[in-house]
Order: structure tokens, then sequence, then C-alpha cells
């Protein structure tokens, strides 16, 4: 059980990391989203954030996410 709560734990912290980048990206551009960004669909910056989101909601187990 121990084995599943480390996992949980390090999903939860990549994401964490990735929406604190996510955030500092849109307030460096004075922005609350990233739909007005003139970037949107080339951002590494919320390519990285979204694969961050996927991989907390199913914990690495596979699966692919393409958008």
């Amino acid at each position: 059980m121990s084995n599943q709560i480390d996992q949980l734990d390090k999903w939860e912290e990549l994401l964490e990391i990735q929406i604190k980048i996510l955030q500092e990206c849109q307030s460096s551009k004075n922005l609350k989203s990233c739909t007005p960004c003139e970037f949107l669909l080339e951002c590494e910056t919320r390519k990285n954030y979204i694969k961050a989101v996927y991989e907390s909601m199913n914990k690495g187990t596979g699966g692919g996410f393409e958008f």
C-alpha cells in the first residue's frame, strides 16, 4: 500500500510543478489563460502541462494523449 501512496505523490508533485511553470508563463505575458496566447498550439509549456494532467489521472500506467 505504501508504494501506491508514493506513486500518487509522485504524479501529483509532477503536476504541481507543471502548474507553477504554466502560471508563471501566463503571468509573464499578463494572461489569465493560454487561449489568447499567440503560441497556443505550439507551446511546449502547455503541452507539458497537459501531459502532466493526463499522467496524473492515469498515474503513468500507459495510454497516449494526442491533441
